[in-house]
């Protein structure tokens, strides 16, 4: 029970890595807000761990700050915030449209630095709070992936500049990077390609020196020790999860 008493907030939580994180959080007894473009699929993780479920589109400052203070409100306080809302457009560069690259960078940076900001206000306060933000192994780079790659660069430096900046207050910063994941987004990109998506996951999995892709849960272990006192003296790490080197 790592998170007994704790209050988490994972945006992009009604799905994949967001909901496998929200489960495991709650089994150890924390409090959860889960937030998603759409209340559905939020209200379908939410009710069977007793959570909220609030609909936020992440890029509007509004909507954040609201979701927010919904949460400290009725859920009492605000120790974890997770940020797994994420679009893919993907598209070679010459390809590549503006609304494209706006739309990525704005729900995957614009939308962590809104709801980071508006965490921060109640964690500095309390002098404690753990914030994991989700990059992805194509920070590195990946073809076709212009604005994702950008975009989850981007949130490693995010994480390392926080961390300098809260730690003072006792609130840490990390972001973890996923490989391969059997999520929506990868099915979605396997029909992008053209391609079946067993044999897309096949084809990944022997590229991987575990030979399996990953799971949810795999990612969600590893976002709750970052947010648990086991890694207190972790912060502006980013951790690859990626079933190898």
């Amino acid at each position: 029970m790592r998170f007994q008493g704790k209050v988490a907030l994972v945006t992009g939580g009604g799905r994949g890595i967001g909901a496998a994180t929200a489960q495991l959080m709650a089994r150890e007894g924390a409090k959860v807000a889960v937030s998603d473009m759409d209340v559905a699929p939020a209200a379908e993780v939410a009710g069977p761990i007793q959570g909220i479920a609030i609909a936020c589109d992440v890029t509007d400052r509004g909507q954040v700050e609201a979701m927010v203070e919904r949460t400290v409100k009725e859920l009492g306080r605000l120790d974890i915030l997770v940020t797994c809302a994420g679009i893919t457009r993907d598209n070679l560069l010459y390809k590549m449209t503006d609304d494209d690259w706006d739309a990525v960078i704005d729900t995957h940076l614009k939308g962590t630095f809104l709801c980071a900001r508006a965490a921060q206000k109640h964690m500095v306060d309390q002098k404690y709070g753990k914030m994991v933000f989700l990059s992805s192994t194509s920070a590195l780079g990946n073809r076709g992936q212009t604005n994702y790659s950008a975009a989850k660069a981007g949130l490693q430096g995010m994480a390392r500049t926080l961390a300098i900046e809260l730690g003072p207050f006792n609130v840490n910063v990390n972001s973890v990077a996923p490989g391969f994941v059997e999520t929506r987004m990868t099915r979605a990109t396997a029909e992008r390609m053209g391609v079946d998506f067993e044999a897309f996951k096949i084809g990944a999995a022997s590229q991987i020196p575990l030979q399996r892709v990953g799971q949810p849960e795999d990612i969600a272990s590893v976002i709750a020790f970052l947010c648990s006192d086991e890694s207190g003296f972790v912060s502006g790490q980013t951790i690859y999860v990626r079933g190898g080197p």
